[in-house]
């Protein structure tokens, strides 16, 4: 692209990201469901499931991740760490599109044993010690984490991505960036410090990706890790330390404006 072009893109940008990055985004957000909790990793729990749900209409992905959340009490760190067999008959028949009883049955024994041994989600990414530095090596490491229990079915994997797949992981990649990214608009929580907000990839959903093509942010064939990867760097041009501030530019731009 030329300087010029370059530039009015990044103006652009810059002013959408003004626009939504800003609390009236947050109702008709699956980034809501966090934003009802105060409590670090009741925060880190909401805010996993709504991001793996979210696909489909807004309207129905926050409504299944409020009954979701009713169904544990509204407490889903105390839910997880002190539950019961008896307690998980209340989720048999969930589903959200092709998530179901199964699914969301394995993930909460997960974090049970999960939180039993850690204050937070954030290790299960960058790993015990830091070891994992980069966004791929913290996903794919998170990926063979959870499903690291004799007992996990094969069926959930697919719902939870892996750049070893090739995945964009454009679910996670949210997830990151609302646990990460901080500024003072308060829409992102920023509670993680050991990655920073220049590592975070950019959610790269429908949307995103027609928008970002239509603005020559990417090239490649194919949504995949790699384009994803494409993206964000052309992203970092505009701002090397957040480039995922314009997460918020391009999908409003897809969504509410239809570019």
């Amino acid at each position: 692209m030329m300087y010029s072009n370059l530039q009015k893109i990044k103006a652009l940008l810059d002013d959408r990201v003004a626009l939504y990055n800003r609390p009236a985004f947050i109702p008709n957000d699956p980034v809501s469901i966090p934003h009802r909790f105060s409590k670090k990793q009741d925060i880190e729990i909401s805010g996993f499931f709504a991001a793996i749900l979210a696909w489909g209409q807004r309207k129905t992905i926050i409504n299944n991740c409020l009954k979701l959340m009713d169904l544990m009490d509204n407490a889903p760190h105390d839910f997880v760490l002190h539950h019961q067999d008896h307690d998980l008959r209340r989720f048999l028949g969930f589903k959200h599109r092709t998530f179901n009883d199964t699914d969301l049955l394995y993930l909460l024994h997960f974090f049970q044993q999960y939180y039993r041994q850690h204050d937070s989600l954030e290790t299960a990414f960058v790993g015990e010690g830091h070891i994992y530095r980069t966004q791929k090596e913290r996903l794919v490491h998170f990926h063979h984490l959870v499903f690291s229990l004799e007992e996990a079915p094969q069926r959930t994997r697919k719902h939870i991505a892996t750049p070893a797949r090739k995945s964009a992981c454009k679910r996670l990649n949210m997830y990151l960036r609302w646990m990460v990214r901080k500024d003072s608009n308060g829409v992102d929580f920023g509670l993680w410090n050991t990655m920073q907000m220049a590592d975070l990839i950019c959610p790269c959903d429908v949307h995103v990706e027609r928008v970002a093509r239509r603005l020559c942010l990417i090239t490649r064939k194919g949504m995949d890790w790699e384009t994803a990867e494409e993206l964000t760097a052309h992203l970092r041009d505009f701002d090397p330390n957040d480039p995922v501030k314009y997460d918020y530019a391009l999908f409003g731009l897809g969504i509410e404006e239809k570019f």
